[in-house]
């Protein structure tokens, strides 16, 4: 079993107080307000509702699974989002040659022309602009 599912599995077991391996409403709400105070009804209603995948109004291994891949794919586009952010200095919403060659210094290598920046920005310049936007710089570290 991968270690990441056996790790869903404790947090399903810690929140599944009659071992029924579902997470229901009052369980999702006990155990929430124990870890942050007071957890409201509707917040619980409105968790189980987005989550629970087969309409039974319980969450399950699955559920939670989805919802940590859902969470880890949020968090990897805010890294990118930053990442590319560095790499527009100029404030843009573009890596242009000149951004790319003043990161690129900046992390050590200032051997690269403009010229050859732009022959990296070119390999992944989907439309041709010359610049990259996020969704090419996305697709570029995809």
């Amino acid at each position: 079993m991968r270690r990441d599912v056996m790790e869903f599995e404790r947090v399903l077991g810690y929140f599944d107080e009659d071992g029924d391996r579902k997470i229901s409403l009052s369980e999702l709400r006990s155990r929430m307000s124990k870890i942050s105070g007071e957890f409201e009804l509707k917040e619980a209603e409105i968790a189980i509702e987005s989550l629970d995948s087969d309409g039974d109004g319980l969450l399950s291994l699955e559920d939670l699974i989805t919802l940590m891949e859902s969470v880890s794919e949020d968090e990897k586009l805010k890294d990118l989002k930053e990442a590319f952010e560095m790499y527009d200095s100029e404030g843009c919403g573009f890596i242009t040659p000149k951004s790319l060659k003043r990161m690129l210094n900046k992390l050590g290598d200032s051997s690269k022309s403009i010229d050859e920046c732009k022959l990296m920005i070119g390999r992944f310049d989907l439309n041709g602009d010359g610049v990259l936007s996020f969704e090419e710089f996305r697709i570029m570290m995809e």
